[in-house]
């Protein structure tokens, strides 16, 4: 399997005191699913934004499908963008438009921003869109405004526009934080089964200890901004969670007891 993403001594500083990312380096294969867990703060949110350069990296190399993008200009990073989807905590649609019309904005980073302004599709990317709304069970509210679904159906709009861009890797940033166990369960399976079967590489943010453990093929544990752990989720223990958790540790386990979401 060819290696995608590559961290060589990422650093990422706020300010004269705050360090986001210290020394960062592990590296990502093609159709691999990655989850990053850590405590509030860690460094989680900033590690996967600095992938895409929604946040940009202070020092260091992120080298993706062969460029490092530290040194890519605005044109080179919309392109960028186009093969990293993205997925939010908080949805980012526009709750007064359609279903559909929020999946066809994926496909903006491919368009002259004349196009994108008069929302010129052609029919083949719709016919796509509604395959992907279809296979994520959302064919009955393709039509509906987004201010009308649930969360956890907005959930799987937001993976829609990601997936019509036809990406290599999708970036999750705690994709079901805001959602019941139930809807969670419905997110983490359709990420897994897109990773497993279309090969898309997935590298997601969790706050749940358990739902990272029962879908990943591996897990990066981040505290303070450094890589703690990294390796199979059938080697973590209880030592290994509280390198990564410290005096969080017993806090988690007392809130995930009750809410077992797999």
């Amino acid at each position: 399997m060819t290696t995608l993403l590559e961290f060589k001594q990422v650093s990422k500083q706020y300010g004269a005191d705050t360090k986001a990312l210290s020394n960062v380096n592990f590296a990502v294969k093609e159709g691999e699913f990655v989850s990053i867990i850590g405590p509030s703060g860690a460094g989680k949110s900033t590690l996967l934004r600095c992938i895409n350069r929604m946040i940009d990296a202070s020092s260091g190399e992120i080298i993706f499908d062969g460029a490092n993008v530290m040194g890519f200009k605005k044109s080179e990073l919309k392109k960028l963008r186009t093969r990293i989807g993205m997925i939010f905590q908080h949805y980012n649609l526009v709750n007064r438009l359609s279903v559909i019309e929020n999946v066809l904005h994926g496909r903006l980073g491919y368009k002259s921003t004349l196009a994108g302004m008069f929302g010129l599709y052609s029919e083949e990317e719709k016919r796509h869109a509604y395959s992907i709304l279809q296979m994520l069970g959302l064919e009955e509210q393709i039509y509906k405004r987004c201010d009308e679904l649930s969360g956890g159906q907005k959930q799987r709009v937001g993976i829609a526009r990601a997936l019509v861009q036809n990406p290599k890797m999708l970036l999750c940033d705690e994709p079901i934080a805001s959602l019941d166990p139930n809807a969670s369960k419905i997110i983490m399976e359709h990420l897994r089964s897109i990773c497993s079967k279309m090969g898309i590489t997935v590298i997601i943010n969790l706050h749940q200890v358990d739902v990272a453990l029962k879908y990943s093929d591996r897990i990066i544990g981040v505290n303070k901004g450094s890589i703690v752990y990294d390796g199979s989720p059938t080697h973590i223990n209880t030592g290994q969670l509280s390198k990564i958790y410290g005096p969080d540790l017993h806090e988690l386990v007392t809130d995930q007891g009750g809410r077992h979401a797999g």
